[in-house]
């Protein structure tokens, strides 16, 4: 009998060259849906942690601190549907505050939008996507002393890779990822990047 068609024996993930770049692209250590449970669980530990979403602002540091921020807005208003999302969020822009600016002069300025309110005795919780050496947070409170006096100033981070230069922690974390300096961690949102993944690449890994 004649034989049928032949049929192809690779799979699309055995292609030449995904492999090369897999390890290109890094480890995963986040997959989406562990993205959406981290930020799940920072959303209740921000409302446990302030009592409710009363006085809350979130203030989201761009890039992708800022659809992390919205992300954990609409998650608290879930929880406490008489909260409007929109209102709870805003973005802030540290360029002007970086202690790096003589380094890289040609910094593209972003915009600074505060919720309806201001900070003023209110509670904000800075959202960012890493924390590293806590440079960049340090710009966001100085930022925030030029918009107002807050109640209390929070920060909420979806990775936490260690390797701090300032006296800064974290309040809720995604997760705790110990690297070497020589490692990137890139994080990648629906929002901006077409995909939620965090993966660390470079380093022994």
């Amino acid at each position: 009998m004649p034989s049928g068609p032949a049929v192809p024996t690779d799979r699309p993930t055995d292609r030449p060259g995904d492999a090369a770049d897999d390890a290109a692209r890094g480890a995963e250590v986040l997959t989406a849906p562990e993205i959406g449970r981290a930020l799940t669980r920072i959303a209740h530990e921000v409302l446990e942690r302030n009592k409710g979403g009363t006085g809350l602002v979130l203030l989201g540091i761009p890039t992708r601190g800022l659809p992390l921020a919205r992300r954990l807005a609409a998650k608290i208003a879930e929880v406490e549907p008489g909260l409007d999302a929109a209102a709870l969020v805003g973005s802030l822009d540290v360029t002007m505050y970086r202690d790096d600016l003589h380094r890289h002069p040609t910094r593209t300025i972003g915009a600074t939008d505060v919720p309806p309110g201001g900070v003023d005795d209110r509670t904000v919780v800075l959202v960012d996507d890493v924390l590293f050496s806590g440079r960049t947070i340090r710009a966001a409170l100085d930022a925030i002393n030029d918009l107002g006096r807050p109640r209390v100033v929070q920060l909420a981070v979806l990775v936490d890779r260690g390797h701090r230069e300032l006296p800064i922690r974290a309040d809720y974390v995604g997760k705790n990822l110990p690297t070497s300096l020589t490692e990137q961690v890139r994080v990648r949102l629906a929002e901006i990047d077409g995909e939620d993944s965090v993966r660390i690449a470079g380093g022994d890994r």
